[in-house]
């Protein structure tokens, strides 16, 4: 009961409601990810179903949010969602903000498993996650460049974290194309600029980094985009829209009266290649509003 004499305990709860009128951004990590995978058999050096596996658990995520998360980005075993700074969601509580997206993207993460996945799930996944408060839109935008630009610094879900993609990618194919022990590789790349990288990369295994899926070089945005083709209204209909595109540079955050480009085309059947998702300008415009 409210009035019981046992209620006081409740006195030691203490408040944690975010600032006012500020961007509030959660991130989540996999716990043991490189363990993780390693036993899911995850493939090597990216793991393009896990990748997708991750993006479908922070779309059910926006998806139990919508009108609170405007903007999410994933690269690796992290994603990061960008709340409204007029949400007034769980009133702004972070312990309940961080616990809830948590546990429904570990929960989506799970229930998916199956319907990406080869191997069965054998032991179950684990996250963490914290929020930290932005005050202005500048901040914000740093904050998700910051994320995209460490994607490329960014272990994929292979390795231990602070090994960059295009470490991860050279290191791999030394492994597993040049027949190398993981020591050798290691030793092979010690010292070396991302010039020298890309070189052995070119030259030993005919690989261009640079034209490797935008999937792995430049991770996953999802953002509410106006469904296309519909009557001018004062809120639009929207739709979740999965992108891998460039969000450093001001094209994808800024709207001009310029005709959208032509999507790129494509006569892959893969599903980071499928055209919508390579272009995206001024889909961030509404976000930062």
């Amino acid at each position: 009961m409210a009035g019981s004499r046992y209620a006081y305990v409740r006195d030691f709860e203490l408040a944690d409601a975010a600032l006012p009128r500020t961007y509030l951004v959660v991130r989540i990590d996999g716990r043991g990810f490189h363990r993780f995978s390693q036993q899911q058999q995850f493939s090597k050096p990216n793991d393009p179903d896990a990748l997708e596996l991750m993006n479908e658990a922070a779309r059910a995520v926006l998806r139990e949010f919508k009108g609170h998360i405007t903007l999410a980005f994933g690269e690796s075993d992290e994603y990061s969602f960008l709340l409204d700074r007029d949400s007034n969601l769980y009133n702004r509580r972070q312990s309940k903000l961080v616990s809830h997206i948590v546990s429904v993207f570990t929960g989506a993460y799970v229930f998916m498993w199956s319907r990406y996945m080869r191997i069965p799930l054998e032991r179950p996944p684990s996250f963490d996650g914290r929020l930290v408060m932005y005050p202005t839109a500048r901040e914000v935008r740093d904050y998700f460049s910051w994320r995209q630009a460490d994607s490329t610094f960014a272990a994929a879900l292979t390795q231990p974290a602070h090994i960059n993609n295009l470490y991860n990618t050279v290191f791999w194919a030394l492994v597993l194309q040049g027949q190398q022990t993981e020591h050798e590789a290691h030793e092979t790349l010690k010292g070396t600029f991302s010039s020298d990288k890309h070189e052995i990369l070119y030259t030993r295994f005919g690989i261009n980094y640079d034209k490797l899926p935008a999937l792995y070089r430049k991770g996953t945005t999802l953002v509410w985009a106006p469904v296309p083709g519909q009557q001018p209204r004062s809120k639009p209909k929207t739709e979740l829209r999965s992108l891998h595109v460039d969000i450093i540079s001001d094209a994808f955050w800024m709207h001009t009266d310029d005709a959208p480009p032509a999507l790129p085309t494509s006569t892959s059947d893969l599903f980071y290649e499928a055209p919508d998702r390579l272009t995206g300008p001024g889909l961030g415009e509404r976000v930062l509003e």
